[in-house]
């Protein structure tokens, strides 16, 4: 066998190992063999290798039975973190992760325009703070991915951002004056769908994700690899026109979805509706607890709208799991109930539908688990938040 082959054959071997422990949390190197169908002589050279570089870590597993305790594997999820950026309109959140994809620190920060010199002075700040932090783990901080709602190219450079107005924008080129180190720009629709089968639909490989927030965004796995046509524009819902000659779009175009069917659109008709400015998820819940009649009518208008849309992307793409990203729609009790029965078309086939329990956190979550696919160089990944008692 050639050296160049070998070498590939036990870095094939090495992702193999590092995703099956990943995935069990704590495994034996028996059982380790025995689900990757490698020797135990392969496993224990290998995993020597991922011990020395304290990427994995031994531990005794407690048991009733009469014998040797086994020695289990796990990942050092201390031996480095992973920053997730979500750009929005209105703020900027980052998260750092732990290597099993756990939240150890959040930090959101207002934004007060959309000046893109300011807004990239900033991050570049945040992102020293935070690769200052990790400086004392093993691998430090092992990379950073930021979400942006808006285009991106496959080259992923920034072709437009609609609320901010930003066109042509490389935010990773002017990032990396500042910074020695990878990061990755991604649209934050895509990053909430890997989010949904990185850490709750682990099974569904034809997933859509729907981001309903200051605007819609769709994010669309199809066999597992996200879809994102020629340029890397694909998912661009929010702009699908559902109501012709209807109100004008900053796309340039009248009618699209996300002015009928995203949270902003439904906040504004709610506060002209009942005269209140900058109006909170508290307060529209107390309409609905209350049963206010005009916001129950309006919170109809709005369904009826959202499955416009919903309809039409299930026609096109047939998805096994359907995610809808809305913390308005978790207020609602009968919101799933009242989508469902408008989705009457007899050819409109899907396997599930449900709203996120991820919500906001899903695109820096899915931006944090991206960076640490990366990192590990596995082609799958799943993990589950260890939530803290």
């Amino acid at each position: 066998m050639a050296a160049g082959d070998s070498a590939y054959i036990k870095k094939i071997n090495r992702s193999l190992i590092i995703g099956k422990i990943l995935k069990e949390g704590m495994i034996s190197r028996a059982d380790l063999s025995k689900i990757t169908k490698l020797t135990r002589a392969t496993i224990s050279v290998q995993v020597a290798d991922l011990l020395q570089e304290e990427l994995i870590v031994e531990s005794q597993q407690e048991h009733n039975t009469v014998g040797r305790k086994p020695i289990m594997l796990s990942l050092n999820r201390k031996a480095g973190y992973a920053l997730g950026i979500d750009l929005d309109y209105k703020q900027v959140t980052f998260t750092l992760s732990d290597l099993g994809g756990n939240p150890v620190n959040t930090v959101v920060i207002e934004l007060m325009n959309s000046n893109y010199d300011e807004i990239l002075k900033l991050i570049a700040k945040e992102i020293k703070k935070f690769d200052e932090k990790c400086s004392e783990s093993r691998f430090g901080l092992i990379g950073v991915v930021i979400g942006v709602h808006g285009i991106v190219s496959k080259k992923e450079i920034i072709d437009f951002i609609p609320q901010h107005k930003w066109e042509n924008k490389n935010l990773k080129e002017d990032l990396a004056k500042e910074l020695n180190m990878n990061i990755r720009i991604e649209n934050n629709a895509n990053l909430c769908s890997f989010a949904e089968q990185v850490y709750e639909h682990h099974q569904s490989e034809n997933l859509i994700s729907i981001s309903m927030y200051s605007g819609i965004g769709l994010g669309v796995l199809i066999n597992g690899e996200l879809l994102k046509g020629f340029h890397g524009y694909a998912g661009e819902m929010g702009h699908m026109i559902v109501v012709p000659d209807g109100k004008p779009c900053n796309c340039g175009n009248s009618g699209c979805w996300e002015l009928y069917a995203s949270e902003a659109s439904l906040f504004s008709e709610l506060e002209d509706l009942h005269q209140v400015k900058n109006l909170t998820y508290q307060q529209v819940e107390k309409f609905i607890n209350d049963h206010d009649q005009l916001t129950l009518n309006l919170l109809a208008q709005y369904i009826k709208y959202l499955t416009v849309g919903l309809n039409n992307i299930i026609n096109l793409l047939n998805p096994e799991t359907l995610v809808l990203n809305s913390e308005l729609l978790k207020l609602y009790p009968d919101a799933i109930h009242e989508i469902k029965a408008n989705l009457t078309s007899s050819v409109s086939h899907y396997n599930e539908l449900f709203i996120s329990d991820l919500g906001k956190h899903a695109a820096v979550m899915g931006a944090c688990a991206f960076a640490i696919k990366d990192f590990l160089e596995v082609p799958n990944i799943s993990l589950t938040i260890e939530h803290q008692s």
